[in-house]
């Protein structure tokens, strides 16, 4: 059985940054990945950037599926240990607060980010990076724990939010999202033509949600 890679430290006091350890897949990149392949495909992309690409082993994995993959992402350990393992991504440190620098904007039919918005205080931020980086007519793929009013019963219930939320994890979960935040923050951007899915176990109790749109 593959052990599931360390993501943060076993004591996350004042990190620097969200800290990497394995350059495994992690389980929710297993989770998304054929919904990920599939919208890839319908969109007819080619050049897709990876935004909070982490390890960069999700990114390696479409890569290795044919697409021309870049990655950014803001953690240093994530971009050593992705940049060593897989030499065939052209991965990039970058810190969601400053501007997209000018190389990436309008350069990619499709712009993803995997498990990155729960993590961030200004979630618009990532938004705004992505929609500099797709060119008109691409699609963005994102992806965040699922949160609706039966998950959250389920959670509460089981008494699993500690586990669910991480909240003693440096650069852990801020943002929840529900299918209706989600979709709210997707039309403010202008984004259309949006295509939800759930990935792992049913709908109404699934681990996260997945969301695309194309930019107009």
């Amino acid at each position: 059985m593959k052990s599931k890679p360390l993501t943060d430290q076993s004591n996350s006091i004042s990190s620097e940054e969200f800290v990497w350890s394995s350059t495994d897949s992690t389980e929710v990149h297993d989770l998304v990945f054929q919904s990920l392949l599939g919208r890839l495909h319908r969109a007819g992309s080619r050049k897709v950037l990876d935004l909070g690409c982490g390890n960069g082993s999700l990114s390696a994995r479409i890569a290795e599926q044919g697409f021309d993959v870049s990655g950014l992402e803001h953690s240093r350990s994530g971009i050593a240990m992705a940049s060593k393992a897989f030499p065939n991504v052209a991965f990039e440190q970058y810190d969601i607060s400053d501007a997209l620098p000018d190389a990436h904007h309008a350069a990619y039919d499709a712009v993803i980010s995997v498990e990155v918005i729960e993590h961030l205080l200004l979630p618009r931020r990532l938004m705004t990076a992505a929609l500099q980086a797709l060119k008109p007519g691409g699609v963005f793929y994102l992806t965040t724990p699922y949160h609706g009013y039966l998950k959250n019963l389920a959670l509460a219930l089981t008494n699993k939010f500690d586990d669910h939320w991480h909240p003693l994890r440096d650069y852990g979960h801020v943002k929840f999202f529900s299918r209706r935040t989600l979709v709210q923050l997707f039309e403010e951007f202008k984004l259309g033509d949006l295509e939800v899915a759930y990935v792992g176990r049913i709908p109404p109790f699934a681990c996260s949600i997945a969301l695309s749109g194309v930019k107009k």
